[in-house]
Order: C-alpha cells, then sequence, then structure tokens
C-alpha cells in the first residue's frame, strides 16, 4: 500500500500528527517501536495527565524555552515566540474542543491546568489510539524499530527500519520524542537519524528533574515537604512546594528550577540555591518577630525554641549550620546570633552539583535546532517532506502542561501542513 505519511513514534505528538493528517483524508502508516503506544503519555502527570493549561497566549509564551540561538530575536525566550504561529491555529481552547467531541470530560484545576475529569491520563490516549483505529486509511505497527530515514536530492524519499525493511513516503514525521522515561521508548534515536541528515542539535540535558546537593540531608528531613517557601537559582526565584530527598532537592518549585540549572550543572559547574523558609517578611519583619518571640520565650534553650520558627524535621540542619549553641537560653542569644538565624531562615544556602538521571526527567531541554524547522508546518528547512515534532524539538517548558500543549500543537501543525 502506497502511503501520503508515516508517522514515526507513537507518542503525543506523533499521535496528534496521524490524527489531523488522517482527519483529512491522507493513507497514514503510524510505526511504534514498543509494543503499545503512548506508553509515556499514560504516565503523565502521575497518572492523571495535564494535557493543557487554559492561561492565554501571552501568559503562556514566557514559560516556553529553547536553547538554539538565532531562532528569534530573544535569547532566552526563543521558545515562546517560535510557537506562536502554531499556538495560533491550534492552542489550548481547540485541543480542549477535539477532545471533548470524543467523549472526554475535562476539569481545569488549580494553576489553571487541565486534566481528565475522570483522572486518568489513559482517557486521553484512548481517545488519540481510537480516532486512528476507526480510521480506514490509517496503520498502525508496532514493535517496529525506523534505523534512518533515506532521502534524495534534499527529498525524504523512504524510512529504512532496523530489519532493512524500505518504506517509500515523502512525508515523513519524526515524533521520536527526547530521552526522559527510557523505558517508555524514549532513547534518543530520533536525535541521531536528524544528524545524519545534517541538523544540529543541541546536546540534551534532563529537565524538571530533581537537584542533587553537595550537603548532606539529614535523614529526619528526607521526605518532608515544605509549603509556601521561595527558592532561588541563578537569580531567579521560585514559590511554592519543595520536598528533600536524600541527596538534594525535589518537589514543583525543584523541578521548575532545574530548567535554568541543569544545562549549567552538566557542563560541570556548581551552582548555589538559596531557600526562604519566610517569604512573606522582609527581612526587618522577621528580625522584629524574632525579637518579640525572645523576649517573650527568654527561658528556653536554643534547640527546644527553635520550633517557633521552624518545622521539627529542619532543627538538625539549623543546628549543625547556624553554630549556636544548643542549650544556651534565648535570652542570652547576642544581636549577632539573632541576625545569623534571621538571615538562615530567609536564605538557607545548598550547592547544586548535578540532576537526577533520566529515569527521573519529566522532559528533554535540548534537542533539534528550531533554526533548521519552520515553525508554520514543522518542516525541515534541511530536508523536504521531513517533519520534526514534539519532544526532538529544542523546546522544553515548565509544569503546568505546557509540555504536552507543546506535543500536541506541533504535532498538529505536522498534519495539517502535510
Amino acid at each position: 500500500m502506497d502511503y501520503d505519511v508515516i508517522v514515526v513514534g507513537g507518542g503525543a505528538a506523533g499521535l496528534m500528527s496521524a490524527c489531523t493528517a488522517a482527519e483529512r483524508g491522507k493513507h497514514v502508516l503510524l510505526l511504534e517501536k514498543m509494543d503499545q503506544a503512548g506508553r509515556k503519555l499514560r504516565i503523565t502527570g502521575k497518572g492523571r495527565c495535564n494535557l493543557t493549561n487554559t492561561n492565554p497566549l501571552r501568559d503562556t509564551l514566557p514559560h516556553i524555552g529553547s536553547s538554539t540561538a538565532g531562532a528569534t530575536n530573544k535569547p532566552g525566550q526563543t521558545g515562546g515566540v517560535w510557537l506562536r504561529n502554531a499556538y495560533g491555529r491550534f492552542f489550548a481552547p481547540e485541543l480542549m474542543e477535539w477532545f471533548e467531541q470524543r467523549g472526554v470530560e475535562l476539569t481545569v484545576e488549580r494553576g489553571n491546568r487541565v486534566y481528565p475529569s475522570s483522572g486518568k491520563a489513559l482517557d486521553i490516549f484512548l481517545a488519540l489510539i481510537g480516532e486512528l483505529e476507526q480510521n480506514p486509511n490509517v496503520t498502525i505497527r508496532k514493535n517496529t524499530t525506523v534505523k534512518s530515514i533515506e532521502t534524495f536530492e534534499g527529498q525524504a524519499t523512504a524510512v529504512i527500519l532496523e530489519k532493512g525493511e524500505r518504506i517509500p513516503c515523502r512525508h515523513i514525521v519524526l515524533a521520536t520524542g527526547g530521552l526522559s522515561y527510557p523505558t517508555t521508548g524514549s532513547t534518543g534515536a530520533g536525535y541521531r537519524m536528524t544528524q545524519e541528515l545534517g541538523h544540529a542539535v543541541v546536546e540534551p540535558v534532563p529537565s524538571l528533574v530533581a537537584l542533587k546537593c553537595e550537603e548532606m540531608i539529614p535523614e529526619e528531613m528526607v521526605g518532608f515537604q515544605l509549603k509556601n517557601v521561595k527558592l532561588t537559582v541563578e537569580g531567579k526565584d521560585f514559590f511554592g512546594e519543595m520536598t528533600f530527598v536524600k541527596d538534594g532537592l525535589a518537589g514543583p518549585i525543584v523541578l521548575s528550577a532545574s530548567r535554568i540549572a541543569s544545562r549549567p550543572l552538566h557542563r560541570g559547574e556548581t551552582l548555589t540555591a538559596s531557600l526562604d523558609l519566610k517569604p512573606a517578611l522582609s527581612p526587618e519583619q522577621l528580625d522584629r518577630r524574632l525579637l518579640s518571640d525572645i523576649d517573650t520565650n527568654g527561658t528556653r534553650v536554643f534547640n527546644d525554641a527553635l520550633r517557633l520558627w521552624l518545622p521539627a524535621e529542619l532543627i538538625p540542619l539549623a543546628l549543625k549550620q547556624l553554630h549556636i549553641e544548643y542549650y544556651k537560653r534565648l535570652h542570652q542569644i547576642t544581636g549577632e546570633e539573632r541576625r545569623r538565624l534571621r538571615d538562615w531562615l530567609k536564605g538557607i544556602k545548598f550547592t547544586l552539583k548535578g540532576t537526577h538521571d533520566w529515569n527521573e526527567a519529566i522532559v528533554t531541554q535540548g534537542g533539534v535546532s528550531l533554526a533548521e524547522v519552520n515553525p508554520k508546518t514543522m518542516e525541515s528547512r534541511l530536508v523536504k517532506g521531513l517533519y520534526i515534532v514534539g519532544e526532538l524539538l529544542d523546546l522544553d517548558a515548565d509544569t503546568g502542561g505546557y509540555n504536552l500543549q507543546i506535543a500536541f500543537s506541533t504535532g498538529h501543525a505536522a498534519g495539517e501542513a502535510i
């Protein structure tokens, strides 16, 4: 059978590419290397699938970044600007309508995050795969690994399978994903294939991932969650919740901070993270509170009185780092020691030395250079008929549904263009 388009990879971007092309009457072959498509999609959001965010476009774009130099005029914000055209045609409202028309009820939760009302990521996958399985123009082949893309005179001509089979086609969508969660099939093969065709690939690093520290995390702190705190990394502030793990820091604000920390850490740099336990208080306000508490509780010993300002789990760390005598009574605390306590509460320092590995990274930072891909169609500027979508591109975003929206929008743009 002759195919109008071959989609390589059955994740969010690949499935949406296949659905969009098939809806427009194209004969589609979807090739999936695993025994089931959509493995990563089915576990995303801890199995709940935060598929998008209802923030307006102007508020969404700053959440998206890219490492590609020269993709736009705004380094550091290239991702959002580059996606403006694709988002203008298929953004959160269109995506939500797409799923709702196929019987998936959606719910908007805190932070404008959109989930299936059932709380099951499986429902998102089933809507996509169901759309393909009921379309007679679609063929799905599982357990099928693509080795390379064949070209002739700058035009894609075929995919070559691992076992040597050649399948001709002049429209090929590469949706092989990045390197995060490799057990779901994301092995980075797409980077190799695009590099073989002349594309520049920004080195992939783990993103939205826990960060390792040089400091020993006391056993009492492991697993403990802090709420309403501020973490500052590389001059940028992150507000919300975080958790201590055996070798460092994790939780929502740490994952967000990893987007700016991961690349320098993987270059071998060390960074400092500053944790503010009292972000609602200025240093002067906190100092006045400490003075008041010390006056009121002057006979209490220091290690016991720390419960006035800290959860019990953090007291061992405070005692270790503040160097104030355990059994010193509060009325004996000097002005210098009080200021030391204040500064510590407003800025506990952690030395970052690395990230957790790909098995825990939610997304990949880095990928195929945006300068070499048409942002309207996702077609390669180097190989006619080759489309590059999803996590394979040098795009990544904060948590909150932004990364899946990238996958769906770029996939839709490619399917629509074909």
